[in-house]
């Protein structure tokens, strides 16, 4: 546990940091942004279209802001009104995402499909995204080539070009979110007809099936393992808002539970999180839900569940580590795995440093939970920061995590909004070089000044030590010292 008050920090911060005083249960209401992972598909979808396209109350995130830079890269004219946000494609003159752009997010390699449906060419370098294993891009390609895409892969870049339209039927082995969403983008507008069988269901593939169709596309399937497009010539303008947060959602549920509170979410789709519910009420988590609220309350009793992370309908992989961190408050014994990304347990270490008993066995984490003590962590990607802040405020004592730059890509005014819900958090800001020279001076000042009183304690310790063996008229050897 860190022994120091919440407004104390130290006086170098290299970084942007949380600062959280946990223990204390979250009380109150909170509503859900739109979700992130809507909207950046959203966005691209805007490409299909020279008319003008508005989405309504887009989350100001990082990854959004990323993918803005590598939209207007390619001509498309982006402008902010409030929170809507405002797109433009009357000119899309460029079709190279250069390695600088993609390599900041995964989702920006989605812009080959969204590029290659609007001019039928598109180069794009391999995608980056957070550090808890690969997630290759091998069946996006694959799905181009069964549709009669031309595909050449050099230093890295792929160049993707069509000679006539997409046609025909792709079959993912395993359903991939990114996969499907670059077919529909490459095909909603100019192709013949495509089918996709082995789909993703996540609700953010049918937000995007949606607002296509509602633009002119023809696209049939929503929702199921199988999607038909039917190409058309031209695609409209739309003013159109992504479906709720559900990965935001759950992080409140779980952050709610972990400190033993009694939330209202605003603004959700309950059926969206339908899994993250029956696994907390399996823990005794008691929660009440209308058409577009969920109430939960976390008060009494709980207990430990196992819990894997899967394709929807099932617990979403991005909540897999935030259920961790809840469960690890939880007394007994607990079991997590991911079957989406088997190797998504960065968290996990840092979790340990808050007192979290975890052990790993075979992509098999092993809980037995606890009570957590504050401590300084770090998070290495957007959801085991989002786990790391569910753990901080269940912790008692004061936490820093860093790596806000991390969080800040899928959790908007984080702090702010954990604050409205009775959170003694803050989001630290680095301090100004000149003010760290300054505190560096200082600390150097102090630290003379203590040497300069030692030397002098010492110089009357001498004398007086001197005075006392004269006055005894004794010998003894000299004795050096020194201060370090």
């Amino acid at each position: 546990m860190i022994d120091r008050p919440l407004d104390v920090v130290p006086a170098k911060v290299p970084d942007k940091a949380f600062v959280i005083e946990g223990g204390q249960p979250l009380q109150g209401e909170v509503v859900i942004n739109r979700a992130k992972n809507s909207a950046l598909y959203l966005i691209l979808a805007s490409l299909l279209t020279p008319e003008p396209v508005v989405l309504r109350n887009v989350p100001k995130l990082s990854d959004v802001l990323v993918l803005l830079e590598m939209l207007r890269h390619f001509g498309v004219k982006t402008a902010w009104q409030g929170r809507d946000l405002y797109l433009e494609a009357d000119d899309v003159h460029c079709t190279h995402a250069p390695y600088t752009m993609v390599s900041k997010m995964r989702a920006s390699f989605v812009a080959l499909g969204a590029l290659l449906g609007r001019r039928g060419n598109a180069r794009m370098s391999m995608p980056g995204g957070c550090a808890f294993g690969p997630r290759p891009v091998d069946r996006h390609i694959k799905a181009f080539r069964q549709l009669g895409a031309h595909i050449r892969e050099d230093g890295g870049d792929f160049y993707v070009w069509l000679e006539q339209p997409l046609e025909g039927t792709t079959v993912f082995e395993a359903p991939t979110v990114g996969g499907t969403q670059n077919i529909l983008l490459a095909s909603a507008l100019g192709s013949k007809q495509v089918v996709i069988e082995n789909a993703a269901l996540e609700p953010e593939v049918t937000d995007l099936v949606t607002m296509l169709n509602t633009m002119g596309a023809r696209i049939r399937g929503a929702g199921t393992a199988c999607l038909e497009i039917d190409g058309v010539s031209a695609l409209k303008g739309i003013d159109y808002q992504a479906i709720a947060d559900r990965i935001e959602a759950g992080t409140f549920m779980l952050a709610a539970a972990a400190t033993r509170g009694h939330v209202r979410l605003l603004g959700v789709v309950p059926d969206h999180l339908r899994a993250v519910i029956s696994s907390l009420q399996a823990c005794q988590v008691e929660i009440r839900e209308t058409a577009d609220s969920l109430e939960l309350d976390a008060r009494g009793p709980l207990i430990p569940c196992n819990v894997s992370a899967s394709e929807y309908p099932g617990l979403p992989t991005d909540l897999q580590a935030p259920f961790g961190a809840f469960l690890a408050t939880v007394p007994g014994t607990s079991v997590v795995t991911d079957r989406v990304y088997p190797d998504r347990f960065t968290h996990v270490v840092e979790l340990s440093r808050a007192g979290a008993k975890l052990e790993m066995h075979d992509r098999t984490l092993l809980i037995q939970g606890a009570s957590l003590q504050g401590a300084t962590m770090h998070a290495a990607d957007i959801r085991a920061g989002g786990a790391l802040v569910v753990a901080a405020l269940a912790a008692k004592g004061l936490s820093v995590i860093s790596g806000v730059q991390y969080i800040e890509r899928g959790y908007e005014d984080l702090a702010q909004r954990f604050a409205q819900l009775g959170a003694t958090i803050t989001l630290q800001q680095p301090l100004p070089d000149e003010e760290i020279q300054d505190a560096e001076i200082q600390d150097t000042e102090i630290q003379d000044t203590e040497i300069q009183g030692a030397m002098g304690q010492l110089g009357e310790l001498d004398g007086l030590k001197e005075a006392s063996l004269n006055d005894a008229n004794l010998t003894q050897p000299s004795v050096s010292l020194s201060v370090n």
